[in-house]
């Protein structure tokens, strides 16, 4: 009689475990080392058709540069002191560099990475955007700037001004706009692309210190990332209006809109991901976190790939790496 209730049990668990297993909405399918890269990362960029990722390692002062097919790094670029936002352009096969210390915009040949060019008086750059249909790149900068760049002639044409400093901004691809985050305004501000102008200043009472952003445009969402208290914030783009309010894992600096599974993935620097279930434009609820690493809160979403990356930083005699995940 007991092995027969043991085997039950087995029989029970055994399930249980697999399906437990199975359930996971991020699958961690590969781990790429970075040997000695120390310090935090910052922004992402990816060329999808090459199957490289690169990574901004900030407090390393250089840009990783991994295959993530091969799961191999391949290069440690140099020549930045604070790399933070950046843009690989693959019509151009080059890759922009926003360096906050360095006060400049440089851009690196894709194949060979040697400096073609440097956009310089860009004090703190940081965030990078690439608008294909205008060619025009936009870098975050200073006390309340966005700089407009040609990309052919990469040479700056213009600015957008703005109260305090912009972190994350995205742009419509159906429209004219683009959402900024402004945290030491505690707004999100609105400019018209093509007029130049802010049109609308949205202000956050729900929670502050707005870092990342992502865009809905399907459900007419702007999603934001609050770490006080940690936040989601959903904002209507046509009134401004905050429509949901979720609690999310602390110290947030990424997070991305899955249009395919229509899922939130937001990474945090207390060591989670979380992973958020759209149930309609004004309805989310928290499907799994998933633990990381403290100080992990810097990753990437390819829709191209279908993969989300996660950059871990050094800590606790463990090597840096890079996380890759496949959505299910």
């Amino acid at each position: 009689m007991k092995i027969q209730k043991a085997s039950l049990l087995l029989f029970i668990l055994i399930p249980l475990s697999a399906w437990t297993a199975d359930s996971s909405s991020l699958n961690l399918v590969k781990t790429i080392p970075l040997p000695g890269v120390k310090g935090r990362f910052d922004h992402f960029s990816i060329d999808a058709k090459g199957r490289r990722l690169f990574v901004a390692a900030l407090g390393n002062s250089s840009v990783e540069i991994v295959d993530v097919e091969a799961g191999k790094h391949l290069k440690s670029l140099g020549g930045v002191q604070k790399p933070t936002g950046l843009l690989y352009v693959a019509e151009k096969n080059c890759l922009a560099v926003a360096d906050g210390t360095g006060s400049a915009l440089k851009i690196f040949d894709g194949s060979s990475f040697a400096l073609q060019s440097t956009i310089r008086s860009l004090d703190d750059a940081d965030n990078v955007r690439y608008d294909a249909a205008s060619r025009r790149i936009y870098v975050g900068y200073g006390e309340g700037v966005i700089a407009v760049i040609d990309a052919g002639s990469l040479q700056q044409s213009g600015v957008l001004r703005l109260t305090a400093h912009p972190e994350s901004f995205q742009l419509e691809q159906n429209g004219a706009r683009m959402f900024v985050n402004v945290p030491d305004s505690k707004k999100v501000v609105v400019i018209d692309r093509q007029k130049r102008a802010a049109i609308a200043s949205w202000p956050l009472t729900e929670a502050t210190e707005n870092f990342p952003m992502a865009i809905d445009e399907s459900h007419k969402r702007l999603l934001i990332g609050c770490r006080q208290p940690p936040r989601l914030l959903v904002l209507d783009t046509a009134s401004g209006k905050t429509t949901t309010s979720l609690s999310i894992c602390g110290d947030t600096d990424d997070l991305f809109y899955d249009a395919r599974r229509k899922r939130v993935y937001v990474s945090c620097g207390g060591g989670f991901v979380d992973v958020i279930d759209q149930l309609d434009a004004d309805h989310y609820k928290l499907r799994e976190r998933i633990p990381t690493r403290e100080g992990a809160r810097t990753s990437f979403y390819s829709a191209e790939l279908d993969s989300f990356y996660l950059a871990a930083p050094q800590h606790n005699g463990r090597e840096a790496e890079i996380r890759v995940y496949q959505p299910k």
